[in-house]
């Protein structure tokens, strides 16, 4: 039937039941049939969560036995053979001589299909199902099929609830050892994956992926309602709940509708007060850790998102993307009155307060509102006569910073 060989006759027999579907064994919680016995008792275990199979060393417990037995190597096995290189110990001398290598570039098995090398037998033949397509280890829970053994035992821990990996800090434990160190990096405050562009670092190789994306430009997700970009698809799904009036989270303080649990969480911050991350030069507080990361750039100067045309650099990525439509034209925000187009979407709506009459600042000596904030802040020196922005060269004082900074390019352009 499948060409599938056995080191003995009652092995073949009870694998030819398969074909036959002759399942004599059947479990009474959910009405799958097995056909062998022991097949059955360990699927029972599913529905009882009985692990009867214990480590005598650590105490470690377990659903089936052959887990058991394959654990219990660790602790048998002596380790006694050592490579000189690495200092990697193994319990077999042909362990080592094949582990050697790696370090030799020696290769000896060679797939025929793709040329590919390798210097393992038995990581040519796994190899080779990538050709073949085969999937010679069958999940008896649910049939499912893997190439290799270790999916399929790492696969059979979803129906035993096993999750052999634990945390030493916490407790929690993993059905894989890769889950368990990506999580260790939490309490170890490890970041491996760094951005060679802007230097973050990260403790998840998917979100360095995800971070990259930024630097690239690429914006392939767009909104078909308003015609916003963006690089990740799970940002354009938050940003489509803003049309769509989806608000699934509610703050317990102000009943403010959100549409996003992290933005929640951030907006909480706002009634607690909380602002966890604080710049070690000037001692200002921050809410999220990427404004502290953004803030810190005024003191280091770091401007790390250069545009590919001027050069011209910024501290923000959103910056940067504002700038380029400087240079392409483009103008992607449009008023659904006037149909006047706007290149950011904060200009768009300080625009659309002309049509609706909006003044959302409030002077709070006269209560006098006004529709954009700077002209607030100009107002007020009114109240308060003071202008807190001076200029170094000719002491003449601004309340506003962007009329400072104009003011600083008289200067300059004297110079030159």
């Amino acid at each position: 039937m499948c060409n599938k060989a056995f080191r003995q006759q009652c092995s073949l027999i009870k694998h030819q039941l398969i074909h036959s579907s002759q399942c004599l064994y059947t479990c009474e919680v959910c009405t799958k049939a097995f056909s062998q016995k022991s097949s059955l008792i360990t699927h029972k275990h599913i529905h009882s969560g009985e692990c009867p199979y214990t480590c005598n060393v650590c105490n470690k417990v377990f659903s089936q036995e052959s887990s058991l037995i394959t654990h219990q190597y660790i602790h048998i096995v002596e380790h006694k053979y050592t490579c000189e290189l690495c200092d990697k110990s193994f319990g077999k001398q042909s362990d080592l001589i094949t582990h050697k290598r790696i370090h030799s570039a020696e290769c000896l098995y060679t797939c025929k299909v793709c040329n590919k090398a390798f210097s393992r037998k038995s990581s040519l033949i796994k190899h080779q199902r990538i050709h073949s397509g085969e999937r010679p280890y069958v999940c008896e829970v649910c049939s499912k099929a893997f190439s290799q053994q270790c999916d399929l035992v790492t696969h059979q821990r979803i129906h035993s609830g096993e999750r052999p990996y634990a945390c030493e800090v916490c407790n929690k434990a993993f059905t894989q050892k890769t889950h368990l160190i990506r999580h260790q990096h939490i309490h170890s405050g490890e970041r491996p994956y760094t951005c060679e562009v802007c230097k973050k670092a990260f403790s998840n190789m998917s979100h360095l992926i995800q971070h990259q994306v930024v630097h690239s430009g690429v914006h392939p997700y767009t909104c078909d309602v308003c015609n916003k970009a963006f690089s990740l698809r799970s940002n354009l799904i938050r940003h489509l709940r803003i049309h769509s009036d989806e608000h699934l989270y509610v703050c317990e303080v102000c009943n403010k509708e959100l549409s996003d649990k992290n933005i929640l969480k951030r907006h909480q911050q706002i009634h607690t007060g909380e602002s966890p991350y604080t710049c070690e030069v000037c001692n200002k507080a921050f809410n999220k850790k990427s404004s502290l990361i953004t803030h810190e750039r005024i003191h280091s100067g770091e401007r790390p998102y250069a545009c590919e045309v001027c050069n011209k650099a910024f501290s923000q990525p959103s910056i940067l993307i504002n700038h380029k439509r400087i240079h392409s034209g483009e103008r992607p925000y449009t008023c659904k009155v006037c149909e006047r187009a706007f290149s950011t979407n904060s200009i768009l709506i300080n625009h659309q307060r002309i049509h609706s009459g909006e003044r959302p600042y409030t002077c709070e000596v006269c209560k006098k509102a006004f529709s954009k904030k700077r002209h607030l802040i100009r107002h007020q020196v009114v109240h308060s006569g003071v202008c807190p922005y001076t200029c170094d060269v000719c002491n003449k004082a601004f309340c506003l910073q962007g009329s400072l900074l104009k003011h600083l390019g008289i200067h300059s352009a004297e110079h030159s």
